[in-house]
C-alpha cells in the first residue's frame, strides 16, 4: 500500500478513537515497521530510571561508536490509563526511538506510572525522573546530556507539558519539546481525564495550559487532519495563545492524511514529512 492509499484508508476511519481504529492503523504500518525493527535493534532495554516497576526505558543508538549526539526522549500516549514503550515484538512507540536513530540521534522511549493508581502529577514527575537519569547517564550511550529534546503524543504530550509546568528551569535541562495531539487545558475536562487530574475543581490549577503557553522553551506543536475535534481545538488554542503572548506562533504542523493514532505510529516509515519536521526542529534546538 502506497502513501496515498494509506491516507485514504485513514480518512475512511473518520475521527473516532477506539481499539478497532488503533489495530487498523497498526496493520497499515506493520510491514514497514517490522523491517525497521530488524534494522534498528535496541542498544539497551528496561533500564530502571526510578523505583516503580513502570520506571523503565529503552535506548536506541546509531550503529558504530558515537558521542555527543542529540537525544530524543519519547513519552507514549494511552489516555493516562494505559500504553507501553514497546520493543521488538510490540513495535508501536518503540518506532519513535528508531526514527530518532534514522535522524542521527539517540532515541529513548519510556514507560511511566498510570492512572487511576497514579494521578497528577505522576506522569510529569516521571518525565522529570527520566530526564535526570539521562543527564547523568546518556553520555555512556553516545548521547549529549546537554542536548535532550522531549517528545510526547496524546497523554504523553500532556506529561511533557506537566514536566515543563513543574520544572523550575526547563531550559537548563532540555532544549525543546515536540507535542503531538495533546490536551493542554483549552477544552473542558472529561470523565476519563478526571481519573488523572481528580475533581473538576482541581483542573484549572493542575492543567499545564498556562505553563506551556508561557514557556520560552522552543516548541513544535502538531495535530492530525483526522484528530478528534477536541484535539484540534487544543492545538489551535495553544497556537493562538502563544501568538498573543509571544507575538508569534510556535513551530506548528498539521499532519495531513493522519489520525490520532497514526500520528506517532507512522514515524519511521516512507511517509517522512513529520519526521523531517521533527529532525529540523531538533537540529535547530540543539545547534
Amino acid at each position: 500500500m502506497n502513501d496515498a492509499e494509506t491516507a485514504d484508508a485513514i480518512a475512511a476511519m473518520g475521527t473516532t478513537l477506539g481499539p478497532d481504529v488503533l489495530e487498523a492503523c497498526k496493520a497499515l504500518f506493520d510491514q514497514e515497521q517490522r523491517a525497521l525493527v530488524a534494522a534498528v535493534p535496541p542498544r539497551a532495554t528496561d533500564i530502571a530510571y526510578g523505583p516503580h516497576p513502570r520506571h523503565h526505558l529503552d535506548i536506541y543508538t546509531p550503529h558504530g561508536n558515537h558521542s555527543g549526539l542529540p537525544v530524543i526522549l519519547f513519552v507514549h500516549g494511552g489516555g493516562f490509563l494505559k500504553g507501553d514503550k514497546g520493543g521488538c515484538d510490540l513495535w508501536p512507540n518503540a518506532n519513535v526511538g528508531r526514527m530518532a536513530v534514522q535522524q542521527g540521534c539517540v532515541g529513548v522511549v519510556l514507560n511511566y506510572r498510570l492512572a487511576p493508581e497514579h494521578m497528577w502529577p505522576a506522569g510529569g514527575d516521571d518525565v522529570g525522573a527520566a530526564v535526570s537519569w539521562l543527564r547523568a547517564n546518556i553520555a555512556g550511550f553516545g548521547g549529549d546530556p546537554g542536548r535532550i529534546v522531549l517528545m510526547g503524543t496524546s497523554a504523553g504530550a500532556v506529561h511533557v507539558s506537566t514536566f515543563v509546568q513543574r520544572c523550575a528551569d526547563t531550559a537548563a535541562v532540555v532544549r525543546g519539546a515536540v507535542l503531538l495531539s495533546g490536551l493542554y487545558g483549552y477544552t473542558p475536562l472529561d470523565d476519563r481525564d478526571g481519573l488523572y487530574y481528580g475533581a473538576p475543581a482541581l483542573y484549572p490549577e493542575r492543567m499545564p495550559r498556562d505553563a506551556i503557553a508561557a514557556t520560552r522553551l522552543p516548541l513544535l506543536i502538531a495535530c492530525a487532519e483526522h484528530d478528534p475535534p477536541r484535539f484540534q481545538a487544543e492545538f489551535l488554542g495553544l497556537a493562538a495563545d502563544r501568538l498573543q503572548r509571544h507575538g508569534q506562533m510556535p513551530r506548528s504542523y498539521v499532519a495531513s492524511g493522519h489520525n490520532h493514532y497514526s500520528m506517532a505510529m507512522h514515524l519511521g516509515t516512507s511517509d517522512h514529512r513529520l519526521a523531517d519536521e521533527i529532525a529540523q526542529f531538533v537540529q535547530q534546538c540543539c545547534a
